[in-house]
Order: structure tokens, then C-alpha cells, then sequence
């Protein structure tokens, strides 16, 4: 009996924590007798049972949790886990002090000129001449807060510095790269147009096309002010001009590209050098020529007064958008023709036709806009126009890329045009096969002229894709003892910028097949999009 009152007497004593706690979370569940001064015996407070464990360490603790008390073991777990990468965070973000010197120097502007300040300054002109941004961005509140965020010890000067040293030393610098590559190139190609900025002023541009370890680059030589009269005298000799500020011998221009403009198709046989039609601009000419149909305008018109509509209201714009939901359709905006570019007039119609039932809804719900919904003559003109125009869209793309050289695409595309993507279909209509015709005829007819015919075959002939597919048979023989002969011509110039360098003769009869296969072989083409 005194003994179980003993015992009683012990189960009911105080429990207090361990004096000094190492950190271990271990001991929200441990404790020890208030009695036990030198804390031997460890207790565990929910069944005071006695837990045997060595001096200074708790493995065993765990372990009685781990065996005895589930719940209470997984919440010392993720605890213990917690308070570790809370502990690795703040040795992590302890601040070191910083020396004397470094606080004293923190707030002081770099000097004007030392590295870091031309670095930098370098690295804003950078971005005002990549991004094409005004030099009045610098003097904007918004920037020079995003500069003194990132180093407050930078002080950005005026833009009075960026546009009269820092730009300008810029184009010096990178003027001179260009003209050092352009000095090791023999032959070139150029493409130049005009155009007129946003406020009207008149640009003329050139860019020159070379082959660089057998790459293909470009780069734009100039876009220079242009206010003279847009006459053949003039363009022609600003041409020229150009050619001598970056002394290029104009014995090695191939072909310049121009669109079909009279003015500078005049001009270029002023210089007597080999044009090239652009194919994209000679492209929208004949879907335009194609176009020339008082149905196909009727139609088409309707469209940009359907587009024009719903462009300039924002209520017009909410209701096809509710329509669209409604009817299940993709919720596209519609899309605007631009004059210059054929694509967009087919991508309008595309558009349109997507949509006529959320556009008839909305029209029709409106007095003012019932007389724009399309009848089913105009539904019919529009599919018309679309299925012929749909097959071409991708050719515009293909045959004015930069990347590759595109001349040798010329022929097998307008073999293509003319006996598949543009051929009668038996379906046909009378007014898809009008389309067809008219365009395939105004291509054909515009590249027959000798000279450009001349030199689609020979750009064709040298591409081993294509060689002789699509060259006439009797043109065959003397295509290839002309490139023969243009292979010396090649050879005999290499000699004259490279006169201690042997270079194999080349023979100038025609060869036979097995050496004609030999002769023109040429290093690996990359795959193209254009699939012929």
C-alpha cells in the first residue's frame, strides 16, 4: 500500500524542460523531474515512462517515438525538417558587414570614361540603335530609374552624347567590320527599294547578299535620305554612289533585285547591270491581274466594309465575340487587307469566311449594317477566290528569304504554278479557271524576256536538286558549256585575288555525263520549306 502511494507520489511530481536546450526539437515531448536536479533521467511528459539514453545525446528518444507514438514521431519529423532549412536560409542571408572603403565608395558616380562607365554607356547605345528606340528614351523618367536600380553609381549623360559620339562611333565601328568582310568577297548580289517613312519622307535602301564559308549573309549597306526626284537619272546614280562609298567593283555585282517600278527598272539599265524581279512583287502584280474581275471587286469590297466596321467599333467587336461563343466558332479577330502584300487580302478572306456566321448575326441585328451581309453569290466568289489563292500563299515566303539562295526556286516554281497548284481542275468553275489562267499567263509572259531566262536555267542547272528538270531539251547542251565557261571566268578571277593559290584547270569543251556529274558538285544544301 506504501508503496503504490510511492509510486502515486512520483507520477504526480512537476515536469520541467531541460535546462540547457541544445536546439533539438526532440524536447517539446521529453522532460524531467523537478526533483532531479542533475537531469539523468529523461521522461516522457504523455505516459511518464522512464527512457534510457546516454549523456548528451538523443538517439534513443527518437527511437521512442519512432516505436511508441506514430503521430508525435511524424510531427518531430517535419519540424525538425523546417527549422533546418530555416537555419541554412539565415546563415544564407546573414549580411556581411561591409568595409569602410566599400561604404564610402558605394555612393560615388563612376568616373566619366573609366571602364565601367563606357561599358555601360556602350551597352545603352546598343540597345537605342538594335531596338530602333528614339534617343529621347534616355532622358525619360522610366529608364533612368531602371539604370540607377541596377547600379545607382551610374550617371546617364544627355542624349546629346549618344547622338553625336556614341551612335555615330558605333556605325563607324561596325561599318568597318563590314567593309573588311566585303573586301575578301569577289561576287555579290544586291536588292534595293524605296519607300516612305511615317511622316512621308522618301528612303531609298541597299543590301548587299555574299557567301561566307559557304553561308549565305546579308547585310543592310545604307538607307539614305532620298529627296530628289524618283527619275532613272537619279536613282541610277545614287546606285552607284553607293557602290563606290563601300568600294564594291561592279565587276563582281551578279544581279540586283528590284521590284518591277518603271523608274528603277530604267534606272538599272542606265548602269547596265543584271536585273532581277522580286517574285513576291511579281506575284502580287498577277494575283492582282487575276483579281481584275467586277464580281471578285464587288466581293471584295464588301469585305473591307464588313472589316472597317467592326474595326471602328468596339460594340460591333463585343457582340462577335458573344456570337462567336454562342455559335461554337474560334474567337479570331478579323484581319485587315494591306495594298501592298496579295497575303493579307487572302488571309482577309479566309478570316471573313470563318466567321460569316457570327458576322450575319451581328450585322443583321443592326439596321444600320443589314446591307453588308454577304448574299450567296458574294459566299461563292469569296470560297472561289480562296481555294485558288490558299495553294500560293507559301511561295511569297519561301522565294524572298535571305538565308538561302531562292533564284534556283524561279522555274520549278512556275513549272509547279502550271501544271498542278494552278491547273483546271475538273470541278472548276468558270471563274477559278479565269483566276488561274490570268495569273499563269502574266508570270510566264513576264519571265520569258532572254536575258531573265537565261539566268533562271543557269541558277536551276547548278542547283542539284533541280539541274536540268526543268531546262528546255534543246537549251540543255549550251546551258552547260555556258556554265562551263562561266566556271572559268570564275577560276581566272580567284587567280587575280589569289595569285599564289593553284587552282585546277577547268576544260572548256563540254564533257561528257560522268564528268559533268563530277564538275558540278557542290557542298551539302540544307533541306528548304519550299517542297516542290
Amino acid at each position: 500500500m506504501e508503496d503504490d502511494t510511492a509510486k502515486r507520489q512520483d507520477s504526480d511530481e512537476e515536469l520541467v524542460c531541460k535546462k540547457r536546450n541544445n536546439g533539438s526539437i526532440i524536447w517539446k515531448w521529453f522532460r524531467f523531474k523537478r526533483s532531479d536536479e542533475q537531469q539523468s533521467n529523461v521522461i516522457y511528459r504523455e505516459c511518464n515512462k522512464h527512457v534510457a539514453t546516454s549523456a548528451g545525446t538523443t538517439t534513443n528518444l527518437f527511437h521512442h517515438l519512432q516505436q511508441r507514438h506514430k503521430l508525435q514521431y511524424e510531427e518531430c519529423i517535419k519540424l525538425r525538417g523546417g527549422r533546418a532549412v530555416a537555419s541554412q536560409t539565415e546563415k544564407r542571408s546573414a549580411p556581411k558587414q561591409t568595409s569602410l572603403q566599400a561604404s564610402f565608395t558605394r555612393g560615388v558616380p563612376y568616373e566619366k570614361k573609366s571602364a565601367k562607365w563606357r561599358d555601360i554607356t556602350e551597352a545603352v547605345a546598343y540597345h537605342i540603335a538594335k531596338d530602333m528606340v528614339p534617343a529621347a528614351t534616355v532622358e525619360q523618367a522610366g529608364f533612368k530609374k531602371l539604370l540607377k536600380t541596377i547600379d545607382q553609381r551610374y550617371d546617364l549623360p544627355s542624349r546629346h552624347l549618344f547622338t553625336r559620339e556614341a551612335l555615330p562611333k558605333m556605325y563607324s565601328e561596325v561599318r568597318q567590320k563590314l567593309s573588311d568582310r566585303l573586301a575578301k568577297v569577289t561576287h555579290y548580289a544586291l536588292t534595293t527599294d524605296l519607300w516612305s517613312s511615317r511622316t512621308c519622307e522618301p528612303y531609298m535602301s541597299l543590301t548587299v547578299h555574299f557567301i561566307e564559308d559557304w553561308e549565305m549573309k546579308s547585310a543592310c549597306l545604307q538607307t539614305s535620305y532620298f529627296p530628289q526626284d524618283h527619275t532613272r537619272e537619279h536613282m541610277a546614280e545614287a546606285l552607284q554612289d553607293a557602290l563606290t562609298s563601300w568600294k564594291l567593283d561592279e565587276r563582281g555585282l551578279v544581279a540586283i533585285t528590284t521590284e518591277n517600278g518603271t523608274n528603277i527598272v530604267k534606272a538599272v539599265q542606265l548602269t547596265k547591270w543584271l536585273r532581277m524581279q522580286c517574285f513576291g512583287h511579281r506575284l502580287h502584280l498577277a494575283i492582282g491581274h487575276g483579281m481584275d474581275d467586277y464580281r471578285i471587286s464587288r466581293a471584295i469590297s464588301r469585305c473591307k466594309k464588313i472589316v472597317s466596321s467592326f474595326s471602328y467599333s468596339w460594340k460591333k467587336r463585343r457582340e462577335l465575340a458573344e456570337a462567336q461563343i454562342q455559335l461554337g466558332l474560334t474567337t479570331h479577330q478579323l484581319i485587315t487587307e494591306s495594298a501592298t502584300r496579295w497575303g493579307t487580302r487572302q488571309q482577309m478572306i479566309e478570316r471573313v469566311l470563318e466567321q460569316q456566321g457570327a458576322l450575319a448575326k451581328v450585322l443583321s441585328s443592326d439596321k444600320k449594317s443589314r446591307h453588308l451581309v454577304f448574299t450567296w453569290q458574294d459566299i461563292e466568289v469569296l470560297e472561289a477566290v480562296q481555294k485558288t489563292l490558299k495553294p500560293l500563299q507559301d511561295f511569297t515566303d519561301a522565294l524572298s528569304g535571305e538565308d538561302y539562295v531562292s533564284l534556283s526556286y524561279v522555274r520549278p516554281v512556275l513549272h509547279l504554278f502550271s501544271t498542278s497548284l494552278l491547273a483546271h481542275d475538273e470541278g472548276d468553275s468558270e471563274l477559278p479557271k479565269s483566276i488561274k489562267t490570268t495569273i499563269v499567263d502574266y508570270l510566264n509572259t513576264k519571265y520569258a524576256d532572254p536575258a531573265t531566262s537565261d539566268l533562271l536555267d543557269m541558277a536551276s542547272l547548278v542547283d542539284p536538286r533541280f539541274r536540268t528538270k526543268y531546262v528546255s531539251s534543246d537549251k540543255i547542251d549550251m546551258l552547260k558549256h555556258k556554265a562551263v565557261l562561266e566556271a572559268e571566268s570564275l577560276l581566272a578571277d580567284q587567280r587575280c585575288f589569289q595569285p599564289d593559290t593553284a587552282v585546277a584547270a577547268v576544260p572548256s569543251m563540254p564533257m561528257s555525263a560522268d564528268q559533268e556529274g563530277a564538275a558540278f558538285v557542290s557542298p551539302p544544301v540544307k533541306e528548304k520549306t519550299l517542297a516542290l
